[in-house]
């Protein structure tokens, strides 16, 4: 495989990245040490260089590790799944001197969103979403990005979370990608109900080019091989995406986490910019 799939991109596209890094453990198989990935991160992320990326699973020394391999110019949001901000993150970094945050806001995904640590619906553990606003100081087109990580074991808290951030895209409008580690597959109830009607749209269908095979997302470190992804990348009606991958990149038999990075290059579609979610139904049986 190539050792870039997609790399920096030049406006107006926008290079969206959504990986889950595998949280460090204090005792992991060799393939599974941070200490043995941390370096390929560093090159995986150097050569790709997203505009926003999306991580999962980043303890703060991971996502510290994360930083340095964007470099400068980057910036970064998110703060730990518990009460007082620690543990996991879903932390977004983007390029700085591509997009301006406007806003951001972290939520949990449970009954009270509002409230740090909360759990509900039969989670084991938080689960967060962080939500950011930008305008691309290219064209001063405007973008939401979600990215979020929904529990493993808990269908319905799938389910009910996949309806908070459904909630929150219909919110921010047609500008809008939700992305992370779902841990679902397509067809799914929640992957259903993230996606009524063409509210949210998978990126890797809509691609008008896909760069790789369709990978399985959750590889366990296997070798790469042709599988159901329970990683996405989710967008609204107005953007239009322009290439999708799975990145599966492999250093030998090493590999960077033991889900693969998925990636799309989206444009904010200025036709379309004030359309809404609520129009897309009705301009779709007007088509029909």
């Amino acid at each position: 495989m190539s050792s870039t799939v997609i790399g920096r991109a030049a406006p107006p596209g926008v290079h969206l990245m959504s990986i889950n890094l595998r949280r460090r453990l204090p005792f992991a198989r060799r393939q599974d040490r941070w200490a043995h990935r941390e370096p390929l991160v560093a090159e995986l992320l150097g050569a790709e260089l997203p505009t926003i990326l999306g991580v999962q699973e980043a303890l703060p020394d991971q996502d510290a590790a994360v930083e340095r391999a964007l470099g400068d110019g980057y910036s970064r949001i998110g703060r730990g799944r518990r009460a007082d901000g620690s543990d996991e993150r879903c932390s977004i970094h983007w390029d700085a001197r591509r997009l301006e945050l406007e806003d951001w806001t972290q939520l949990a995904l449970s009954t009270r969103p509002d409230r740090p640590g909360s759990r509900s619906w039969g989670a084991v553990f938080p689960r967060i979403a962080v939500i950011a606003e930008f305008r691309d100081r290219a064209d001063g087109s405007r973008l939401t990005v979600i990215n979020t990580h929904l529990d493993p074991f808990s269908g319905r808290a799938r389910s009910e979370s996949a309806r908070l951030l459904l909630a929150e895209a219909l919110r921010h409008g047609g500008a809008v990608a939700v992305m992370g580690d779902l841990n679902a597959r397509q067809g799914s109830p929640a992957l259903r109900i993230l996606q009524p009607g063409c509210a949210l749209r998978d990126s890797w269908a809509a691609a008008d080019q896909r760069l790789t095979p369709a990978w399985r997302t959750h590889s366990g470190y296997r070798r790469p091989s042709i599988g159901p992804r329970i990683d996405w990348i989710l967008v609204g009606p107005d953007l239009r995406v322009r290439s999708a991958a799975v990145n599966a990149r492999r250093w030998g038999m090493r590999a960077t986490s033991d889900h693969e990075a998925v990636q799309a290059v989206v444009e904010v579609a200025p036709s379309l910019g004030s359309r809404t979610f609520a129009d897309e139904p009705e301009r779709k049986r007007t088509e029909r």
